[in-house]
């Protein structure tokens, strides 16, 4: 008889920073301890740490949080998460690590994934790590970002930036949004969903921060886009013209156009390509329909069509994708 190989969990370690916002901190916690395998086995082990060692680390509340994990947790990741923290001192005003801190990230290990939510994104910015990448932080905080850091190529638009060995995240909840995103890239929709479910959270949010800038609030006797949208989600295995969603609205092409961008964040357009991608990727791995079939409900008419659509947003092509998450 064969021997089963032993199964170890995917090991996150976050690490605690004074001035730490609890929410944040939370997330990782809340999103990665939920998510379970087949047989109800936790696929990631979640640990918290300090760059000190075991003891008070102080929060951005009323209240200090307890951490019994020094720096050398660290060593022992897969992935390291960062949270945001109000008090990053020079790492904030100046762009540069502390000497305690720079000691504790140099325990991490060459591959480790790393991972920041929200403001996080200063320490690894600072470490060198996203020299040359493109990230993102929240948008309050971007242009400053991008002046502190000019080898980063900061994106303000989004609500996560994946590349690859490392994520970030724009403010707050689009942690759990990014959080989300690495369950189902490491185990699949499905498993994603179920999280996301349990946690009451939607899988996935459409558009990216420009929602959520602040601008003047519109008058109320004009109409929004949302029953366009769902129009169109009904129908996305059907050809759709702009001018098929503006009439839903009752508006002309240029307003819908105007108005649509200003509630999702993108246009009308990179909105169903979007929404056709994730029916692709979820027929993918849910049902053994064939390339073609799945290419006709996801509303790409043909493979190539799709092919190119998912190698664009993906990086890799259907038949990749179905073989990585079946």
């Amino acid at each position: 008889m064969g021997t089963q190989t032993p199964f170890h969990p995917h090991r996150i370690v976050v690490l605690a920073l004074d001035g730490l916002l609890p929410f944040e901190l939370g997330i990782p916690q809340r999103i990665f301890g939920r998510a379970k395998d087949a047989e109800g086995r936790r696929l990631y082990e979640v640990v918290t740490c300090s760059i000190r060692p075991p003891g008070r680390v102080e929060a951005e509340a009323d209240f200090s949080i307890l951490v019994e994990n020094g720096p050398e947790a660290l060593a022992t990741a897969d992935t390291v998460v960062i949270p945001a923290s109000y008090e990053l001192g020079p790492v904030h005003d100046e762009g540069v690590l502390t000497d305690e801190l720079a000691a504790a990230l140099a325990l991490i290990r060459p591959g480790t994934r790393l991972v920041s939510i929200c403001t996080g994104g200063y320490v690894l910015a600072a470490a060198g790590y996203l020299d040359g990448r493109p990230a993102t932080t929240h948008w309050a905080s971007a242009e400053h970002f991008q002046r502190l850091f000019p080898k980063v190529r900061v994106d303000a638009d989004v609500l996560f930036i994946d590349d690859g060995d490392v994520l970030t995240s724009a403010g707050v909840a689009a942690g759990i949004d990014l959080c989300i995103h690495i369950v189902r890239r490491d185990h699949g929709t499905a498993v994603a969903n179920e999280v996301a479910r349990r946690t009451v959270v939607p899988p996935h949010r459409d558009g990216g921060q420009a929602q959520y800038i602040q601008r003047p609030v519109p008058e109320p006797q004009l109409a929004s886009t949302t029953a366009a949208r769902a129009w169109a989600l009904a129908r996305l295995h059907e050809p759709i013209q702009l001018r098929d969603m503006a009439e839903q609205e009752s508006m002309s092409v240029r307003t819908f156009t105007r108005r649509f961008r200003e509630e999702a964040g993108i246009s009308a357009g990179q909105w169903l390509t979007q929404q056709r991608v994730e029916r692709a990727r979820h027929l993918l791995e849910s049902t053994d329909l064939s390339i073609d079939q799945i290419a006709q409900a996801a509303g790409f008419g043909t493979p190539q069509s799709m092919r190119q659509h998912l190698q664009s947003t993906l990086g890799v092509t259907p038949t990749t994708y179905r073989r990585t998450f079946r």
